[in-house]
């Protein structure tokens, strides 16, 4: 084994490279793209943190389904942020998931303490959700340019927060009025309006026979 196949171990612990033959060789990220995905990192990390906090406060009118969907929302917060934190070491970036780092830097607003009605936690985790995407599309275009790649990371999580978004937020909707229904309203009333103007007719028609001529 030559000198430069040895592996340097930093004497105290913190980002330091190791000296290993090829260790760094390949693509490294830059600031700009580091600092991109350190960004989605806390927020996936705040996300899954939020769901759980959710997940086992929520009480109320749905209480089972939107339990078992917010565990859905935290397993998949908890997945992503791992992929990202992964290729952020491929790239030989250093993430950084720790709780202060989360706390002080996360776009998420902060989630509140004790228990929660199911209508409430469905605007909450929803804007979580929507919050956490934000911040991807907001780096997406500058990812895109340096690492496709890792844009195409940022894709697939995208496509699956999107749709628990819209999981959740449509437990608190309802169902908007169709074209079909308003019309079918409209023509109903008109057809009220049209029989009362005939028995109006016909109730002055039987008055105007029942009169005597002079």
């Amino acid at each position: 084994m030559t000198p430069k196949d040895t592996l340097e171990i930093a004497p105290d612990a913190g980002p330091a490279r190791t000296n290993r033959q090829n260790a760094e060789h390949g693509f490294k990220a830059s600031e700009r793209l580091m600092d991109s995905l350190q960004r989605v990192l806390v927020d996936l990390i705040e996300l899954h943190l939020q769901g759980k906090q959710a997940h086992w406060n929520v009480v109320g009118t749905n209480f089972r389904d939107t339990h078992l969907l917010l565990d859905e929302i935290v397993e998949a917060g908890r997945l992503a942020s791992d992929q990202i934190a992964e290729r952020m070491r491929a790239l030989h970036a250093i993430p950084d998931g720790r709780s202060d780092v989360v706390a002080a830097t996360t776009s998420l607003p902060e989630f509140p303490q004790g228990e929660i009605s199911t209508t409430d936690v469905v605007d909450l985790v929803t804007t979580a959700i929507e919050s956490t995407v934000a911040t991807m599309r907001d780096v997406h275009d500058g990812v895109d340019e340096e690492d496709p790649t890792s844009a195409d990371v940022l894709h697939a999580i995208i496509e699956q927060l999107e749709q628990f978004a819209w999981f959740m937020s449509a437990e608190n909707r309802t169902p908007r009025a169709s074209a079909k229904s308003s019309g079918s309203g409209s023509g109903s009333k008109a057809a009220a309006s049209t029989k009362d103007d005939k028995s109006a007719v016909s109730a002055k028609s039987k008055s105007s026979g029942g009169k005597k001529k002079k």
